[in-house]
Protein backbone atom coordinates (compact mmCIF):
# COMPACT_ATOMS: atom_id res chain seq x y z
CA UNK A 1 0.00 0.00 0.00
CA UNK A 2 2.84 2.29 0.91
CA UNK A 3 4.78 1.71 -2.57
CA UNK A 4 1.13 2.46 -4.26
CA UNK A 5 0.64 5.69 -2.14
CA UNK A 6 4.25 6.39 -3.15
CA UNK A 7 3.84 6.22 -6.74
CA UNK A 8 0.69 7.47 -7.40
CA UNK A 9 0.42 10.05 -10.46
CA UNK A 10 0.82 13.37 -9.13
CA UNK A 11 -1.33 16.03 -11.27
CA UNK A 12 -5.10 15.70 -10.17
CA UNK A 13 -7.73 18.55 -10.36
CA UNK A 14 -8.95 20.26 -7.24
CA UNK A 15 -11.88 18.41 -5.91
CA UNK A 16 -15.22 19.88 -5.35
CA UNK A 17 -14.52 18.96 -1.43
CA UNK A 18 -11.04 21.10 -1.74
CA UNK A 19 -13.10 23.91 -3.58
CA UNK A 20 -15.73 24.10 -0.43
CA UNK A 21 -12.53 23.94 1.88
CA UNK A 22 -11.21 26.57 -0.06
CA UNK A 23 -14.57 28.65 0.27
CA UNK A 24 -14.68 27.99 4.21
CA UNK A 25 -11.10 29.80 4.49
CA UNK A 26 -12.30 32.44 2.53
CA UNK A 27 -15.59 33.04 5.13
CA UNK A 28 -13.06 33.18 7.86
CA UNK A 29 -10.75 35.30 6.62
CA UNK A 30 -13.80 37.78 5.78
CA UNK A 31 -14.65 36.84 9.40
CA UNK A 32 -11.46 37.49 10.90
CA UNK A 33 -11.41 41.18 8.96
CA UNK A 34 -15.32 42.03 10.55
CA UNK A 35 -13.73 41.46 13.96
CA UNK A 36 -10.41 43.56 13.41
CA UNK A 37 -11.77 46.26 11.95
CA UNK A 38 -14.81 46.23 15.12
CA UNK A 39 -11.60 45.58 17.52
CA UNK A 40 -10.08 48.75 15.66
CA UNK A 41 -13.07 50.70 16.15
CA UNK A 42 -14.09 49.61 19.31
CA UNK A 43 -10.84 50.51 20.94
CA UNK A 44 -10.57 53.75 18.93
CA UNK A 45 -14.25 54.75 20.91
CA UNK A 46 -13.32 53.12 24.02
CA UNK A 47 -10.25 55.76 23.64
CA UNK A 48 -12.10 59.34 22.52
CA UNK A 49 -14.99 58.16 25.70
CA UNK A 50 -12.75 57.77 28.18
CA UNK A 51 -10.02 60.64 27.03
CA UNK A 52 -7.06 57.91 26.33
CA UNK A 53 -7.34 56.51 29.85
CA UNK A 54 -7.69 52.95 30.61
CA UNK A 55 -11.72 52.94 32.58
CA UNK A 56 -11.40 53.17 36.49
CA UNK A 57 -7.78 53.57 36.66
CA UNK A 58 -4.99 56.52 36.19
CA UNK A 59 -2.92 54.63 32.94
CA UNK A 60 -3.27 55.43 29.76
CA UNK A 61 -4.19 53.56 26.62
CA UNK A 62 -1.21 51.91 24.96
CA UNK A 63 -2.20 53.57 21.79
CA UNK A 64 -3.69 56.84 21.25
CA UNK A 65 -6.97 57.22 19.92
CA UNK A 66 -6.81 60.42 18.19
CA UNK A 67 -6.49 60.55 14.31
CA UNK A 68 -3.22 61.38 13.79
CA UNK A 69 -2.22 58.25 15.55
CA UNK A 70 -5.51 56.04 14.71
CA UNK A 71 -7.35 56.66 11.62
CA UNK A 72 -11.01 55.34 11.00
CA UNK A 73 -11.12 52.32 9.11
CA UNK A 74 -13.59 54.26 6.47
CA UNK A 75 -10.70 57.27 6.75
CA UNK A 76 -8.14 54.92 5.52
CA UNK A 77 -9.90 52.84 2.89
CA UNK A 78 -11.59 56.94 1.54
CA UNK A 79 -7.82 58.27 1.38
CA UNK A 80 -7.01 55.53 -1.24
CA UNK A 81 -9.79 57.36 -3.57
CA UNK A 82 -8.89 60.73 -2.75
CA UNK A 83 -5.91 62.59 -5.27
CA UNK A 84 -2.36 62.27 -4.24
CA UNK A 85 -2.25 65.62 -4.18
CA UNK A 86 -4.05 68.52 -5.29
CA UNK A 87 -2.42 69.59 -8.62
CA UNK A 88 -3.02 66.36 -9.38
CA UNK A 89 -6.08 64.22 -10.44
CA UNK A 90 -4.76 60.71 -10.02
CA UNK A 91 -6.64 58.98 -7.24
CA UNK A 92 -4.02 57.52 -4.46
CA UNK A 93 -5.32 53.58 -5.04
CA UNK A 94 -3.85 54.27 -8.60
CA UNK A 95 -0.58 54.55 -7.93
CA UNK A 96 -0.50 52.44 -4.93
CA UNK A 97 -1.52 49.58 -7.67
CA UNK A 98 1.28 50.68 -9.78
CA UNK A 99 4.08 50.97 -7.60
CA UNK A 100 2.07 47.37 -5.91
CA UNK A 101 2.43 45.69 -9.29
CA UNK A 102 6.81 46.83 -9.90
CA UNK A 103 7.20 45.40 -6.49
CA UNK A 104 4.90 42.34 -7.33
CA UNK A 105 7.18 41.69 -10.26
CA UNK A 106 10.74 41.92 -8.55
CA UNK A 107 9.04 39.67 -5.77
CA UNK A 108 7.74 37.20 -8.50
CA UNK A 109 11.36 37.26 -9.92
CA UNK A 110 13.23 36.21 -6.71
CA UNK A 111 10.56 34.27 -6.08
CA UNK A 112 11.26 32.01 -8.56
CA UNK A 113 15.35 32.53 -8.03
CA UNK A 114 14.82 31.62 -4.76
CA UNK A 115 12.73 28.90 -5.25
CA UNK A 116 14.77 27.14 -8.19
CA UNK A 117 17.61 27.76 -6.19
CA UNK A 118 16.32 26.10 -2.97
CA UNK A 119 15.16 22.99 -5.02
CA UNK A 120 18.35 22.49 -6.68
CA UNK A 121 20.39 22.94 -3.01
CA UNK A 122 17.66 20.26 -1.53
CA UNK A 123 17.99 17.71 -4.47
CA UNK A 124 21.93 18.14 -4.06
CA UNK A 125 21.55 17.38 -0.18
CA UNK A 126 19.51 13.99 -0.50
CA UNK A 127 21.73 13.00 -3.31
CA UNK A 128 24.84 13.66 -0.86
CA UNK A 129 24.72 13.16 2.91
CA UNK A 130 28.44 14.45 2.84
CA UNK A 131 26.95 17.75 1.54
CA UNK A 132 24.10 17.75 3.50
CA UNK A 133 26.23 17.70 6.59
CA UNK A 134 28.62 19.99 5.38
CA UNK A 135 27.08 22.76 3.94
CA UNK A 136 23.60 22.75 5.97
CA UNK A 137 24.84 24.78 8.69
CA UNK A 138 25.95 27.23 6.84
CA UNK A 139 22.69 27.63 4.85
CA UNK A 140 20.96 27.77 8.73
CA UNK A 141 23.12 30.50 9.35
CA UNK A 142 22.73 32.44 6.84
CA UNK A 143 18.81 33.28 7.94
CA UNK A 144 20.56 34.16 10.76
CA UNK A 145 22.18 37.55 9.13
CA UNK A 146 19.42 40.85 9.38
CA UNK A 147 18.19 41.55 6.19
CA UNK A 148 18.20 45.08 6.59
CA UNK A 149 22.47 44.64 7.40
CA UNK A 150 22.16 42.20 4.21
CA UNK A 151 19.94 44.33 1.62
CA UNK A 152 22.55 47.70 1.44
CA UNK A 153 25.24 45.28 0.69
CA UNK A 154 23.27 43.70 -2.06
CA UNK A 155 22.03 46.84 -3.25
CA UNK A 156 25.59 47.84 -3.93
CA UNK A 157 27.48 44.87 -5.22
CA UNK A 158 25.22 44.81 -7.69
CA UNK A 159 25.25 48.30 -9.13
CA UNK A 160 29.21 47.76 -8.86
CA UNK A 161 28.50 44.42 -11.17
CA UNK A 162 26.00 47.21 -13.41
CA UNK A 163 22.80 44.81 -11.79
CA UNK A 164 19.94 47.04 -12.54
CA UNK A 165 18.50 48.28 -9.41
CA UNK A 166 15.46 45.97 -9.36
CA UNK A 167 17.29 42.59 -10.25
CA UNK A 168 19.27 43.78 -6.78
CA UNK A 169 15.68 43.76 -5.17
CA UNK A 170 14.84 40.60 -6.58
CA UNK A 171 17.80 38.91 -5.60
CA UNK A 172 16.68 40.19 -1.70
CA UNK A 173 13.63 38.76 -2.44
CA UNK A 174 15.40 35.35 -3.55
CA UNK A 175 17.10 35.23 -0.07
CA UNK A 176 14.35 35.17 1.76
CA UNK A 177 12.91 32.57 -0.48
CA UNK A 178 15.39 29.98 -1.03
CA UNK A 179 15.99 28.47 2.53
CA UNK A 180 12.29 27.81 3.22
CA UNK A 181 12.01 25.70 0.26
CA UNK A 182 15.35 24.18 0.41
CA UNK A 183 14.35 22.64 4.10
CA UNK A 184 11.29 21.38 3.03
CA UNK A 185 12.54 19.89 -0.35
CA UNK A 186 14.74 18.11 1.55
CA UNK A 187 12.09 17.02 4.45
CA UNK A 188 9.92 16.16 1.05
CA UNK A 189 12.46 13.90 -0.96
CA UNK A 190 12.97 11.91 2.12
CA UNK A 191 9.78 11.19 2.91
CA UNK A 192 9.14 8.26 0.68
CA UNK A 193 8.45 4.94 2.28
CA UNK A 194 12.11 3.06 1.79
CA UNK A 195 10.30 0.26 0.71
CA UNK A 196 9.59 2.04 -2.55
CA UNK A 197 12.91 3.09 -2.98
CA UNK A 198 13.98 -0.50 -3.05
CA UNK A 199 10.98 -1.45 -5.52
CA UNK A 200 12.35 1.23 -7.68
CA UNK A 201 16.11 0.05 -7.00
CA UNK A 202 14.91 -3.81 -7.47
CA UNK A 203 13.68 -2.97 -11.10
CA UNK A 204 17.50 -0.94 -11.82
CA UNK A 205 16.00 2.14 -11.67
CA UNK A 206 18.32 5.23 -11.69
CA UNK A 207 18.98 7.76 -8.95
CA UNK A 208 17.78 10.14 -11.79
CA UNK A 209 14.40 7.90 -12.30
CA UNK A 210 13.99 7.60 -8.20
CA UNK A 211 14.21 11.22 -8.28
CA UNK A 212 11.91 12.23 -10.72
CA UNK A 213 9.05 9.66 -10.24
CA UNK A 214 9.58 8.92 -6.88
CA UNK A 215 10.76 11.44 -4.71
CA UNK A 216 9.70 14.43 -6.28
CA UNK A 217 5.90 13.57 -6.82
CA UNK A 218 6.24 12.99 -3.17
CA UNK A 219 7.77 16.21 -1.94
CA UNK A 220 5.45 17.88 -3.56
CA UNK A 221 3.34 19.14 -0.61
CA UNK A 222 6.02 19.95 1.30
CA UNK A 223 7.24 22.33 -1.46
CA UNK A 224 4.10 23.94 -1.98
CA UNK A 225 3.74 24.45 2.14
CA UNK A 226 7.07 26.17 1.67
CA UNK A 227 6.14 28.31 -1.57
CA UNK A 228 3.31 29.63 0.55
CA UNK A 229 5.29 30.93 3.13
CA UNK A 230 8.14 32.12 0.57
CA UNK A 231 5.28 34.03 -1.82
CA UNK A 232 4.70 36.67 1.39
CA UNK A 233 8.22 36.79 2.16
CA UNK A 234 9.13 37.35 -1.24
CA UNK A 235 7.06 40.60 -1.18
CA UNK A 236 8.62 41.31 2.25
CA UNK A 237 11.94 41.12 0.84
CA UNK A 238 11.38 43.02 -2.02
CA UNK A 239 9.63 46.01 -0.12
CA UNK A 240 12.82 45.87 2.24
CA UNK A 241 15.19 45.98 -0.65
CA UNK A 242 13.37 48.64 -2.30
CA UNK A 243 14.82 51.04 0.42
CA UNK A 244 17.97 51.41 0.13
CA UNK A 245 18.27 51.20 -3.80
CA UNK A 246 16.67 54.44 -4.66
CA UNK A 247 13.88 53.14 -6.83
CA UNK A 248 10.60 55.65 -6.66
CA UNK A 249 7.95 53.27 -8.13
CA UNK A 250 7.37 50.41 -5.44
CA UNK A 251 5.61 50.24 -2.36
CA UNK A 252 8.95 50.40 -0.25
CA UNK A 253 9.52 53.81 -1.40
CA UNK A 254 5.59 54.22 -0.70
CA UNK A 255 5.93 53.49 2.66
CA UNK A 256 9.00 55.35 3.48
CA UNK A 257 7.64 58.26 1.75
CA UNK A 258 4.02 58.24 3.62
CA UNK A 259 6.35 57.52 7.01
CA UNK A 260 7.48 60.69 6.84
CA UNK A 261 3.88 62.23 6.86
CA UNK A 262 2.60 60.40 9.43
CA UNK A 263 1.26 62.87 11.82
CA UNK A 264 -0.11 64.94 9.09
CA UNK A 265 -2.01 61.99 6.76
CA UNK A 266 -1.54 58.95 8.97
CA UNK A 267 -4.23 57.25 6.56
CA UNK A 268 -1.99 57.14 3.53
CA UNK A 269 0.47 55.38 5.42
CA UNK A 270 -2.17 52.51 6.79
CA UNK A 271 -3.84 52.41 3.28
CA UNK A 272 -0.26 51.73 1.43
CA UNK A 273 0.23 49.04 4.35
CA UNK A 274 -2.95 47.69 3.48
CA UNK A 275 -2.21 47.27 -0.53
CA UNK A 276 1.31 45.72 0.45
CA UNK A 277 -0.87 43.58 2.96
CA UNK A 278 -3.02 42.98 -0.07
CA UNK A 279 -0.31 41.90 -2.61
CA UNK A 280 1.41 39.27 -0.27
CA UNK A 281 -2.30 37.62 0.35
CA UNK A 282 -2.83 37.49 -3.78
CA UNK A 283 0.62 35.97 -4.03
CA UNK A 284 -0.01 33.30 -1.13
CA UNK A 285 -3.82 32.84 -2.87
CA UNK A 286 -1.78 32.25 -6.53
CA UNK A 287 0.44 29.49 -5.06
CA UNK A 288 -2.27 27.89 -3.35
CA UNK A 289 -4.36 27.60 -6.46
CA UNK A 290 -1.59 25.88 -7.96
CA UNK A 291 -1.53 23.64 -5.15
CA UNK A 292 -5.08 22.44 -5.74
CA UNK A 293 -4.85 21.59 -9.12
CA UNK A 294 -1.43 19.73 -8.61
CA UNK A 295 -1.35 17.72 -5.94
CA UNK A 296 -4.37 15.42 -4.44
CA UNK A 297 -6.21 16.25 -1.55
CA UNK A 298 -5.04 13.21 0.43
CA UNK A 299 -1.54 14.37 -0.25
CA UNK A 300 -1.97 18.15 1.21
CA UNK A 301 0.02 18.98 4.54
CA UNK A 302 -2.71 20.65 6.49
Amino acid sequence: MAVAQALEPVASPATPNAWRALARRAAAFVLICVVVIAAWEGYKALGEATKGMVPGTAIRLPVRTDDRSLPHTWRIVGSLFEPVRASDDTLLISNLLRYAAFTWFEAAVGFVIGGVFGFALGVVFVQSRLLERGLMPYVVASQAVPLLAIAPMIVIWGSQAGLPAWLAVSIIAAYLTFFPVAINTLRGLQSPDPAAIELMRSYAATQGQILWKLRVPAALPYIFTALKISATSSIVGAIVGELPSGIQTGLGRALLTFSQYFTTGPERLFGAVLISALVGLAFFSLVTLAELWLVPARRRLE
